[in-house]
Protein backbone atom coordinates (compact mmCIF):
# COMPACT_ATOMS: atom_id res chain seq x y z
CA UNK A 1 0.00 0.00 0.00
CA UNK A 2 2.58 2.54 1.03
CA UNK A 3 4.50 1.60 -2.55
CA UNK A 4 1.53 2.37 -3.89
CA UNK A 5 0.87 6.09 -2.10
CA UNK A 6 4.83 7.15 -3.16
CA UNK A 7 3.69 5.97 -7.17
CA UNK A 8 0.70 7.92 -7.01
CA UNK A 9 2.18 10.89 -5.71
CA UNK A 10 4.63 10.89 -8.24
CA UNK A 11 3.05 10.45 -11.08
CA UNK A 12 0.83 13.13 -9.63
CA UNK A 13 4.13 15.47 -9.78
CA UNK A 14 4.85 14.56 -13.04
CA UNK A 15 1.51 15.01 -14.07
CA UNK A 16 1.40 18.68 -13.05
CA UNK A 17 4.59 19.38 -14.42
CA UNK A 18 3.51 18.06 -18.21
CA UNK A 19 0.97 20.18 -17.71
CA UNK A 20 -2.09 18.41 -16.62
CA UNK A 21 -4.64 19.93 -13.92
CA UNK A 22 -3.69 18.11 -9.95
CA UNK A 23 -5.50 20.81 -8.15
CA UNK A 24 -1.89 22.63 -7.24
CA UNK A 25 -2.42 25.93 -7.68
CA UNK A 26 -0.53 28.35 -10.08
CA UNK A 27 2.70 29.95 -8.51
CA UNK A 28 2.42 26.99 -5.84
CA UNK A 29 6.05 25.36 -5.12
CA UNK A 30 6.81 22.29 -3.39
CA UNK A 31 8.24 22.65 0.47
CA UNK A 32 10.34 20.28 0.32
CA UNK A 33 13.78 20.14 -0.38
CA UNK A 34 14.66 18.18 -2.98
CA UNK A 35 18.19 16.20 -2.85
CA UNK A 36 20.74 16.20 -5.40
CA UNK A 37 19.80 12.44 -6.65
CA UNK A 38 15.57 13.53 -6.24
CA UNK A 39 16.49 16.53 -8.20
CA UNK A 40 18.81 14.71 -11.02
CA UNK A 41 15.81 11.92 -11.40
CA UNK A 42 13.10 14.02 -11.33
CA UNK A 43 15.00 16.40 -14.22
CA UNK A 44 15.53 12.95 -16.05
CA UNK A 45 11.76 12.49 -16.12
CA UNK A 46 11.02 15.57 -17.08
CA UNK A 47 13.76 15.15 -20.01
CA UNK A 48 11.51 12.39 -21.00
CA UNK A 49 7.90 14.27 -20.80
CA UNK A 50 9.44 17.14 -23.32
CA UNK A 51 11.32 15.21 -26.23
CA UNK A 52 8.25 17.37 -27.72
CA UNK A 53 7.60 20.48 -26.10
CA UNK A 54 8.30 22.73 -28.93
CA UNK A 55 4.81 21.49 -30.33
CA UNK A 56 2.90 22.77 -27.26
CA UNK A 57 5.01 26.06 -27.29
CA UNK A 58 3.61 26.56 -30.88
CA UNK A 59 0.15 25.18 -29.85
CA UNK A 60 -2.35 27.94 -31.15
CA UNK A 61 -3.51 28.38 -27.37
CA UNK A 62 -0.29 29.39 -26.52
CA UNK A 63 0.71 31.28 -29.18
CA UNK A 64 -2.65 33.34 -28.90
CA UNK A 65 -1.87 33.81 -24.97
CA UNK A 66 1.83 35.17 -25.39
CA UNK A 67 0.49 37.48 -28.09
CA UNK A 68 -1.64 39.08 -25.62
CA UNK A 69 0.75 39.30 -23.02
CA UNK A 70 3.54 41.02 -25.67
CA UNK A 71 0.53 43.51 -26.28
CA UNK A 72 -0.37 44.16 -22.81
CA UNK A 73 3.55 44.59 -21.92
CA UNK A 74 3.85 46.93 -25.07
CA UNK A 75 7.42 48.26 -25.20
CA UNK A 76 9.37 49.94 -27.45
CA UNK A 77 10.50 48.48 -31.15
CA UNK A 78 13.52 46.13 -31.84
CA UNK A 79 15.56 46.24 -34.53
CA UNK A 80 13.56 46.00 -37.68
CA UNK A 81 11.35 49.16 -35.92
CA UNK A 82 7.84 47.04 -35.73
CA UNK A 83 6.06 48.46 -33.25
CA UNK A 84 3.49 46.04 -30.93
CA UNK A 85 0.36 47.63 -32.81
CA UNK A 86 2.03 45.88 -36.23
CA UNK A 87 1.96 42.93 -34.71
CA UNK A 88 -1.64 43.34 -33.97
CA UNK A 89 -2.34 43.42 -37.80
CA UNK A 90 0.28 41.10 -38.57
CA UNK A 91 0.16 38.14 -35.98
CA UNK A 92 -3.44 36.93 -37.50
CA UNK A 93 -2.44 36.29 -40.96
CA UNK A 94 1.20 34.78 -40.40
CA UNK A 95 0.24 32.62 -37.28
CA UNK A 96 0.50 29.56 -39.63
CA UNK A 97 3.78 30.31 -41.16
CA UNK A 98 5.63 31.39 -37.88
CA UNK A 99 4.79 27.88 -36.18
CA UNK A 100 6.14 26.34 -39.87
CA UNK A 101 9.32 28.31 -39.73
CA UNK A 102 9.90 27.17 -35.60
CA UNK A 103 8.80 23.76 -35.95
CA UNK A 104 10.92 23.11 -39.02
CA UNK A 105 14.37 25.21 -37.50
CA UNK A 106 13.77 27.66 -39.82
CA UNK A 107 13.25 30.42 -38.07
CA UNK A 108 15.79 32.94 -38.20
CA UNK A 109 16.27 35.05 -34.88
CA UNK A 110 16.94 38.45 -35.17
CA UNK A 111 19.38 40.87 -33.23
CA UNK A 112 18.34 42.37 -29.92
CA UNK A 113 18.87 46.37 -29.71
CA UNK A 114 21.23 47.77 -27.24
CA UNK A 115 19.70 50.38 -24.95
CA UNK A 116 21.63 51.80 -21.63
CA UNK A 117 19.60 53.00 -18.86
CA UNK A 118 21.16 54.58 -15.84
CA UNK A 119 21.16 52.92 -12.34
CA UNK A 120 19.75 54.26 -9.41
CA UNK A 121 23.21 54.10 -7.41
CA UNK A 122 25.49 55.48 -10.85
CA UNK A 123 26.46 53.92 -13.95
CA UNK A 124 24.37 52.14 -16.42
CA UNK A 125 22.33 48.87 -17.33
CA UNK A 126 22.57 47.27 -20.53
CA UNK A 127 19.12 45.89 -21.90
CA UNK A 128 18.79 44.11 -25.12
CA UNK A 129 15.62 44.70 -26.50
CA UNK A 130 14.23 41.93 -29.15
CA UNK A 131 11.65 42.28 -32.08
CA UNK A 132 8.03 42.10 -31.18
CA UNK A 133 8.19 38.79 -33.01
CA UNK A 134 10.79 37.24 -31.37
CA UNK A 135 8.97 38.84 -27.82
CA UNK A 136 5.95 36.79 -28.99
CA UNK A 137 7.76 33.55 -29.28
CA UNK A 138 9.78 34.01 -26.34
CA UNK A 139 7.14 34.80 -24.34
CA UNK A 140 5.45 31.54 -25.84
CA UNK A 141 8.38 29.07 -24.77
CA UNK A 142 8.45 31.13 -21.18
CA UNK A 143 4.91 30.01 -20.63
CA UNK A 144 5.65 26.29 -21.49
CA UNK A 145 8.96 25.89 -19.44
CA UNK A 146 8.10 27.97 -16.08
CA UNK A 147 4.93 24.73 -16.03
CA UNK A 148 8.47 22.64 -15.24
CA UNK A 149 10.83 24.65 -13.43
CA UNK A 150 8.21 26.29 -11.30
CA UNK A 151 7.51 23.09 -9.16
CA UNK A 152 11.73 22.34 -8.24
CA UNK A 153 12.34 26.08 -7.66
CA UNK A 154 13.76 26.86 -4.63
CA UNK A 155 10.49 28.39 -1.63
CA UNK A 156 13.25 31.09 -1.09
CA UNK A 157 13.03 32.65 -4.09
CA UNK A 158 10.82 35.68 -4.88
CA UNK A 159 11.84 37.17 -8.22
CA UNK A 160 10.04 36.75 -11.76
CA UNK A 161 7.74 33.97 -10.54
CA UNK A 162 3.73 33.57 -10.86
CA UNK A 163 2.37 34.04 -7.42
CA UNK A 164 5.96 35.62 -5.62
CA UNK A 165 6.71 38.69 -5.03
CA UNK A 166 9.16 41.27 -3.18
CA UNK A 167 6.75 41.80 -0.08
CA UNK A 168 6.79 38.36 0.30
CA UNK A 169 10.24 38.09 0.49
CA UNK A 170 10.66 41.32 2.63
CA UNK A 171 8.37 39.85 5.31
CA UNK A 172 10.33 36.86 5.30
CA UNK A 173 13.31 38.32 5.04
CA UNK A 174 11.97 40.23 8.84
CA UNK A 175 10.70 36.66 10.16
CA UNK A 176 14.69 35.69 10.11
CA UNK A 177 16.04 38.54 11.40
CA UNK A 178 13.38 38.39 14.85
CA UNK A 179 14.56 35.11 14.97
CA UNK A 180 17.61 36.51 16.15
CA UNK A 181 19.57 35.84 12.79
CA UNK A 182 20.45 39.68 12.84
CA UNK A 183 23.88 39.31 10.36
CA UNK A 184 23.85 39.27 7.03
CA UNK A 185 25.89 37.75 4.20
CA UNK A 186 24.61 40.29 1.42
CA UNK A 187 25.81 38.95 -1.92
CA UNK A 188 26.04 41.61 -5.12
CA UNK A 189 26.64 39.43 -8.50
CA UNK A 190 29.14 41.81 -10.68
CA UNK A 191 26.80 42.11 -14.10
CA UNK A 192 25.10 39.30 -13.59
CA UNK A 193 22.50 39.03 -16.49
CA UNK A 194 25.59 40.05 -18.70
CA UNK A 195 27.75 37.11 -17.78
CA UNK A 196 25.75 34.39 -17.21
CA UNK A 197 27.72 31.29 -18.68
CA UNK A 198 25.76 30.18 -21.96
CA UNK A 199 27.68 26.20 -21.84
CA UNK A 200 26.73 26.23 -18.27
CA UNK A 201 23.21 27.02 -19.18
CA UNK A 202 22.68 25.13 -22.10
CA UNK A 203 24.13 21.87 -20.30
CA UNK A 204 21.76 22.52 -17.53
CA UNK A 205 18.89 23.04 -19.63
CA UNK A 206 19.81 19.74 -21.47
CA UNK A 207 19.31 17.81 -18.29
CA UNK A 208 15.61 18.79 -17.89
CA UNK A 209 14.46 18.99 -21.51
CA UNK A 210 14.16 16.53 -24.21
CA UNK A 211 13.57 18.73 -27.12
CA UNK A 212 16.53 19.33 -28.84
CA UNK A 213 15.01 21.44 -31.55
CA UNK A 214 13.70 24.02 -28.16
CA UNK A 215 17.32 23.91 -26.98
CA UNK A 216 18.73 24.71 -30.00
CA UNK A 217 16.39 28.20 -30.49
CA UNK A 218 16.96 29.04 -26.98
CA UNK A 219 20.67 29.03 -27.71
CA UNK A 220 20.32 30.67 -30.43
CA UNK A 221 18.55 33.51 -28.16
CA UNK A 222 21.82 33.48 -26.01
CA UNK A 223 23.93 33.91 -29.12
CA UNK A 224 22.12 36.69 -30.47
CA UNK A 225 24.04 39.51 -31.60
CA UNK A 226 23.71 43.28 -30.09
CA UNK A 227 22.81 46.11 -32.46
CA UNK A 228 23.57 49.71 -31.65
CA UNK A 229 24.19 52.13 -34.37
CA UNK A 230 23.54 49.75 -37.52
CA UNK A 231 26.65 47.65 -36.16
CA UNK A 232 25.81 44.17 -34.65
CA UNK A 233 28.53 42.83 -31.38
CA UNK A 234 27.91 39.13 -31.36
CA UNK A 235 27.71 37.87 -27.72
CA UNK A 236 29.52 35.21 -26.14
CA UNK A 237 27.75 35.27 -22.62
CA UNK A 238 24.80 36.86 -21.10
CA UNK A 239 20.94 36.85 -21.50
CA UNK A 240 20.25 40.86 -21.56
CA UNK A 241 17.50 41.77 -19.42
CA UNK A 242 14.65 43.06 -21.60
CA UNK A 243 13.12 39.38 -23.44
CA UNK A 244 10.72 37.95 -21.79
CA UNK A 245 12.73 34.46 -21.60
CA UNK A 246 15.41 36.25 -19.61
CA UNK A 247 14.36 36.21 -16.13
CA UNK A 248 12.74 32.41 -16.27
CA UNK A 249 16.69 31.57 -17.32
CA UNK A 250 18.68 33.47 -14.79
CA UNK A 251 16.03 32.22 -12.15
CA UNK A 252 17.71 28.45 -13.79
CA UNK A 253 21.01 29.50 -13.31
CA UNK A 254 20.96 30.73 -9.75
CA UNK A 255 18.48 27.86 -8.73
CA UNK A 256 22.09 26.03 -8.53
CA UNK A 257 22.80 28.49 -5.63
CA UNK A 258 19.67 28.09 -4.32
CA UNK A 259 19.98 24.49 -3.90
CA UNK A 260 23.37 24.81 -2.23
CA UNK A 261 22.11 27.43 0.13
CA UNK A 262 19.60 24.63 0.88
CA UNK A 263 21.52 21.92 1.45
CA UNK A 264 23.43 23.87 4.14
CA UNK A 265 20.75 24.65 6.29
CA UNK A 266 20.68 28.53 4.97
CA UNK A 267 18.01 30.81 5.80
CA UNK A 268 18.29 33.39 2.72
CA UNK A 269 16.08 35.18 0.50
CA UNK A 270 16.69 35.99 -3.32
CA UNK A 271 14.91 38.12 -5.34
CA UNK A 272 16.78 37.73 -8.86
CA UNK A 273 20.36 38.26 -8.46
CA UNK A 274 19.63 40.14 -5.00
CA UNK A 275 20.84 37.24 -2.70
CA UNK A 276 20.31 37.63 1.43
CA UNK A 277 21.66 35.51 4.13
CA UNK A 278 20.63 35.35 7.41
CA UNK A 279 22.99 34.38 10.30
CA UNK A 280 23.54 35.03 13.89
CA UNK A 281 26.94 36.44 14.11
CA UNK A 282 29.34 38.28 11.97
CA UNK A 283 31.85 35.30 12.75
CA UNK A 284 29.23 33.14 11.01
CA UNK A 285 28.45 35.64 8.23
CA UNK A 286 31.94 35.75 7.56
CA UNK A 287 32.73 31.64 6.90
CA UNK A 288 29.54 31.10 4.87
CA UNK A 289 30.70 34.45 2.54
CA UNK A 290 33.68 32.99 1.67
CA UNK A 291 32.63 29.32 0.90
CA UNK A 292 29.89 30.76 -0.52
CA UNK A 293 32.03 33.24 -2.76
CA UNK A 294 33.87 30.22 -4.20
CA UNK A 295 31.43 27.95 -4.92
CA UNK A 296 29.44 31.20 -6.82
CA UNK A 297 32.84 31.87 -8.78
CA UNK A 298 34.41 28.23 -9.17
CA UNK A 299 30.79 26.38 -10.10
CA UNK A 300 28.42 28.74 -11.67
CA UNK A 301 31.62 30.97 -13.34
CA UNK A 302 29.43 33.82 -11.92
CA UNK A 303 31.48 37.04 -10.96
CA UNK A 304 30.86 38.17 -7.05
CA UNK A 305 31.52 41.98 -6.10
CA UNK A 306 33.82 42.19 -3.24
CA UNK A 307 33.58 46.22 -3.19
CA UNK A 308 29.57 45.77 -2.46
CA UNK A 309 29.59 42.42 -1.06
CA UNK A 310 29.55 41.55 2.74
CA UNK A 311 28.86 40.80 6.30
CA UNK A 312 26.65 43.50 7.67
CA UNK A 313 24.09 43.72 10.47
CA UNK A 314 20.64 44.20 9.37
CA UNK A 315 19.80 47.54 10.18
CA UNK A 316 22.82 48.58 7.77
CA UNK A 317 22.13 47.10 4.94
CA UNK A 318 19.49 47.43 2.06
CA UNK A 319 17.06 44.62 0.58
CA UNK A 320 14.74 45.56 -2.29
CA UNK A 321 14.34 49.06 -0.73
CA UNK A 322 14.09 48.32 2.29
CA UNK A 323 15.87 48.57 5.53
CA UNK A 324 15.15 45.60 8.18
CA UNK A 325 15.64 45.97 11.78
CA UNK A 326 15.45 44.16 14.90
CA UNK A 327 11.72 42.92 16.49
CA UNK A 328 10.15 43.14 13.09
CA UNK A 329 10.51 47.07 12.31
CA UNK A 330 10.80 47.96 8.48
CA UNK A 331 11.58 51.05 7.15
CA UNK A 332 12.46 52.77 3.95
CA UNK A 333 16.39 52.50 3.27
CA UNK A 334 18.07 55.64 2.94
CA UNK A 335 18.99 55.46 -0.74
CA UNK A 336 15.27 54.65 -1.81
CA UNK A 337 14.12 58.08 0.26
CA UNK A 338 17.14 60.12 -1.62
CA UNK A 339 16.00 58.45 -5.47
CA UNK A 340 12.44 59.41 -4.68
CA UNK A 341 13.71 63.13 -3.64
CA UNK A 342 15.21 63.31 -6.92
CA UNK A 343 12.22 62.40 -8.73
CA UNK A 344 10.65 64.99 -6.84
CA UNK A 345 13.11 67.35 -8.01
CA UNK A 346 12.61 66.76 -11.21
CA UNK A 347 9.05 67.18 -11.12
CA UNK A 348 8.97 70.25 -9.46
CA UNK A 349 12.01 72.23 -11.36
CA UNK A 350 10.65 75.69 -11.15
CA UNK A 351 11.71 76.04 -14.99
CA UNK A 352 9.44 73.05 -16.18
CA UNK A 353 7.10 75.41 -17.88
CA UNK A 354 3.97 72.98 -17.44
CA UNK A 355 1.13 73.60 -15.83
CA UNK A 356 0.53 73.72 -12.13
CA UNK A 357 -2.21 70.75 -12.29
CA UNK A 358 0.18 68.95 -14.77
CA UNK A 359 2.81 68.77 -11.85
CA UNK A 360 0.22 67.49 -9.32
CA UNK A 361 -1.10 65.25 -11.43
CA UNK A 362 2.82 64.03 -11.85
CA UNK A 363 3.46 63.94 -8.62
CA UNK A 364 0.05 62.03 -7.65
CA UNK A 365 1.28 59.40 -9.96
CA UNK A 366 5.04 59.10 -7.88
CA UNK A 367 3.21 58.87 -4.73
CA UNK A 368 0.60 56.37 -5.60
CA UNK A 369 3.12 53.69 -7.04
CA UNK A 370 5.71 55.09 -4.69
CA UNK A 371 3.59 54.31 -1.76
CA UNK A 372 1.67 50.97 -3.03
CA UNK A 373 5.36 49.74 -3.13
CA UNK A 374 6.76 50.53 0.33
CA UNK A 375 3.37 49.93 2.41
CA UNK A 376 5.00 47.48 4.61
CA UNK A 377 7.18 50.45 6.31
CA UNK A 378 6.41 50.16 9.95
CA UNK A 379 8.68 52.48 11.34
CA UNK A 380 10.36 56.11 11.17
CA UNK A 381 6.84 57.42 9.41
CA UNK A 382 7.79 60.87 10.51
CA UNK A 383 10.44 60.86 7.38
CA UNK A 384 6.87 61.51 5.27
CA UNK A 385 5.39 63.86 6.74
CA UNK A 386 8.46 65.86 6.49
CA UNK A 387 8.67 64.93 3.10
CA UNK A 388 4.75 65.95 2.91
CA UNK A 389 5.70 69.13 3.84
CA UNK A 390 9.02 69.74 1.66
CA UNK A 391 6.84 68.99 -1.11
CA UNK A 392 3.98 71.64 -0.25
CA UNK A 393 6.98 74.18 -0.25
CA UNK A 394 8.63 73.23 -3.76
CA UNK A 395 4.98 73.33 -5.03
CA UNK A 396 4.42 77.00 -3.70
CA UNK A 397 7.69 78.05 -4.90
CA UNK A 398 6.29 76.49 -8.73
CA UNK A 399 3.32 78.37 -8.14
CA UNK A 400 4.80 82.03 -7.23
CA UNK A 401 7.52 81.59 -10.12
CA UNK A 402 4.36 80.78 -12.76
CA UNK A 403 3.74 84.21 -11.41
CA UNK A 404 6.58 85.99 -12.67
CA UNK A 405 6.14 89.45 -11.97
CA UNK A 406 5.81 90.95 -8.34
CA UNK A 407 2.10 92.43 -9.32
CA UNK A 408 0.95 89.04 -10.10
CA UNK A 409 2.48 87.60 -6.75
CA UNK A 410 0.67 90.20 -5.28
CA UNK A 411 -2.61 89.49 -6.83
CA UNK A 412 -2.69 85.71 -6.19
CA UNK A 413 -1.97 86.05 -2.53
CA UNK A 414 -5.03 88.35 -2.34
CA UNK A 415 -7.23 85.88 -3.94
CA UNK A 416 -6.43 84.06 -1.38
CA UNK A 417 -7.58 86.77 1.03
CA UNK A 418 -4.26 87.81 2.60
CA UNK A 419 -3.79 91.23 3.52
CA UNK A 420 -2.84 93.70 1.56
CA UNK A 421 0.26 94.26 3.85
CA UNK A 422 1.38 91.07 4.06
CA UNK A 423 1.06 90.56 0.38
CA UNK A 424 3.34 93.54 -0.16
CA UNK A 425 6.02 92.24 2.66
CA UNK A 426 5.94 89.13 0.73
CA UNK A 427 7.07 90.16 -2.75
CA UNK A 428 9.16 93.21 -1.76
CA UNK A 429 11.34 91.65 1.10
CA UNK A 430 11.87 88.40 0.00
CA UNK A 431 15.09 86.88 -1.49
CA UNK A 432 14.44 84.45 -4.03
CA UNK A 433 11.65 82.19 -4.96
CA UNK A 434 12.74 79.88 -2.35
CA UNK A 435 12.81 82.06 0.12
CA UNK A 436 9.14 83.58 -0.29
CA UNK A 437 8.00 79.98 -0.68
CA UNK A 438 8.75 79.81 3.49
CA UNK A 439 6.61 83.08 4.21
CA UNK A 440 3.86 82.36 6.47
CA UNK A 441 1.22 84.39 3.99
CA UNK A 442 2.14 81.70 1.31
CA UNK A 443 2.03 78.56 3.66
CA UNK A 444 -1.77 80.61 4.90
CA UNK A 445 -2.41 81.32 1.21
CA UNK A 446 -1.26 77.84 -0.22
CA UNK A 447 -2.40 76.11 2.53
CA UNK A 448 -3.19 72.07 3.55
CA UNK A 449 -6.63 72.28 2.29
CA UNK A 450 -5.93 74.40 -0.89
CA UNK A 451 -3.46 71.40 -1.32
CA UNK A 452 -6.30 68.84 -0.76
CA UNK A 453 -8.55 70.90 -2.68
CA UNK A 454 -6.39 69.81 -5.53
CA UNK A 455 -6.12 66.23 -4.73
CA UNK A 456 -1.99 66.22 -3.96
CA UNK A 457 -1.67 62.45 -2.31
CA UNK A 458 0.26 62.20 0.95
CA UNK A 459 3.17 59.96 1.58
CA UNK A 460 2.60 60.30 5.11
CA UNK A 461 -1.26 59.29 5.40
CA UNK A 462 -0.69 56.85 2.75
CA UNK A 463 1.99 54.91 4.36
CA UNK A 464 0.09 55.55 8.04
CA UNK A 465 -2.67 53.84 6.59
Amino acid sequence: MQQKNEAGQQLKLFAWQAGEPTGTPTGSTSTKTLTGVELLSLLERQRTLTENLLEKIVDYGNLIRAYEQVLENGGSSGVDGMETEELRQRFGKHIDTLRELLLTEKYEVSAVRRVEIRKPDGGTRVLGIPTVTDRLIQQAIHQELSRYYESIFSESSYGFRPGRNAHQAIRQASKYIQEGKEWVVDIDLEKFFDKINHDRLMQRLSKGIGDKRLLRLINAYLKAGMMEGGLTEQRIAGTPQGGPLSPLLSNIVLDELDKELESRGHSFCRYADDCNIYVKSRKAGERVLTSIVKFIEKKLKLKVNNAKSGVRHCSGVKFLGYTLLPEGGIRVADKSIDRLKDRIKEITRRNRGVKFEQVIKELNLVIIGWTNYFRLANTWLSTFSELDGWIRRKLRCYRLKQCGRRYTIFKLLRSFDIPEQKCWNVVMYSQGWWSMSKKIAVSHAMNLNWFAQLGLQSFYLRLKV
